[in-house]
């Protein structure tokens, strides 16, 4: 089963006509089942719901073979929580899907570092799709001693410039 999630805050009608047209096609030939957020769009070849519960959200993640979704941080998150190959779409200010493009420097940092496959076009989606089959994202490391680092050098250059001050 393929989860497709936009988030609730704002809805992604690119993304979800791109997969239901998709699914309609047969490039996707897997179930999908969508969390869609508030929108007047209702897709024909796969079901959808608005909003999910976190409980009921988790619950899809955890059953799902692949997860298609925004670049959003939330998501992302937790597809590296469950180990889930992850195909992420941006959302872009030219649509008016965000306020700026954030999302496309979140998809290309997480790209790079080999946790998610990125389409930043519709037309690369059945590309990424087959690819998304077969992809294995890098495992997770938490690393607290750098993170306890960059907190660190950060407090001291912050008492440095206020003894400047």
């Amino acid at each position: 089963m393929i989860l497709l999630t936009v988030g609730t805050q704002f809805p992604f009608d690119r993304l979800v006509r791109a997969v239901d047209d998709l699914a309609g096609q047969g490039v996707i030939n897997e179930q999908v089942f969508a969390q869609i957020g508030t929108t007047s769009y209702r897709p024909r070849n796969f079901t959808s719901v608005p909003s999910l519960e976190k409980e009921t959200l988790d619950k899809y993640f955890k059953e799902a073979a692949m997860i298609i979704s925004h670049a959003g941080m939330g998501t992302i998150s937790t597809a590296m929580q469950y180990d889930k190959a992850l195909l992420v779409m941006p959302r872009l200010k030219k649509y008016g899907e965000v306020v700026n493009d954030h999302q496309v420097a979140i998809a290309r940092r997480f790209e790079k570092l080999g946790y998610l496959l990125a389409a930043y076009q519709v037309e690369e989606l059945p590309e990424k799709i087959r690819l998304l089959r077969t992809f294995v994202p890098r495992k997770r490391r938490a690393q607290p001693e750098l993170v306890a680092e960059r907190i660190t050098k950060f407090l001291k250059e912050l008492t440095t410039e206020d003894k400047k001050g």
